[in-house]
């Protein structure tokens, strides 16, 4: 990596979760060694973590990274509960809840997470997802109504696309707002609906962007990589 190269890594990382939509551990390892200098956030989502199990999340805490640990809990308040904190316990630094499921829900989740993370200062939590990116339509109403549920029971952030984010922020909210379905100008849309560039998901007011076939996917992923960082750097006036 050019000198270049490095400082926008290292200047954007912060901003940037790499994606581990892959089989196994060995296959996230491999890009969680490769990609490590443009991401702070590792995300191990469903396919991963049913194969994998706590074990993945203890490596990738090992190689440095925070935990994302993207399940969209959906079932009853204690066994949701109960999965957040075996969850927080294994040393996840988010972990993901369909907001869908309701008050009781969602509050249960942040409830068990709390009481096992021990972490309560580090900005660590409950994720509420508000509609996923792959669904072609998401109403203002819905929107509103799951950021707010999302504030009320305590996450500390929601999940919702770039074009979302006018409707779920406000100039009170303190939630941090993660952004899945980013893709570099030259990528192909896969199954997501609802895609923006890392530059406008930046300015319409994302915190955290989720990266996945646009860099895991490319023919050369850290140079991939490296053009997510440069672009995330300069919009954000980011300087060494």
């Amino acid at each position: 990596m050019d000198a270049s190269n490095a400082t926008s890594a290292m200047l954007a990382r912060d901003h940037l979760a790499l994606a581990l939509d892959v089989a196994d551990l060995d296959a996230a390892l491999a890009l969680a060694e490769l990609l490590r200098p443009f991401f702070s956030v590792a995300k191990v989502g469903l396919e991963l973590f049913v194969a994998e199990g706590p074990d993945v999340v203890r490596a990738m805490t090992g190689e440095g990274f925070d935990v994302f640990l993207d399940l969209k809990l959906y079932d009853i308040p204690n066994t949701v509960g109960r999965a957040a904190s075996r969850a927080a316990a294994i040393g996840a630094s988010y972990v993901t809840v369909h907001t869908a499921g309701g008050e009781a829900m969602v509050r249960a989740a942040v409830e068990g997470f709390r009481s096992a993370s021990g972490r309560e200062e580090d900005g660590s939590g409950i994720l509420g997802v508000t509609v996923l990116t792959s669904d072609p339509v998401a109403t203002e109403q819905a929107l509103t109504e799951r950021a707010a549920l999302a504030a009320n029971t305590g996450c500390v952030g929601i999940v919702c696309a770039a074009g979302d984010l006018p409707i779920v922020t406000g100039p009170k909210s303190s939630l941090i707002t993660v952004v899945p379905g980013i893709r570099l100008a030259s990528s192909s849309v896969d199954d997501q609906s609802r895609i923006a560039t890392p530059a406008s998901a930046l300015e319409m007011g994302a915190d955290l962007l989720v990266i996945g076939r646009t860099v895991t996917g490319a023919d050369d992923p850290a140079a991939a990589a490296a053009l997510v960082a440069a672009q995330v750097a300069e919009k954000l006036g980011l300087k060494a």
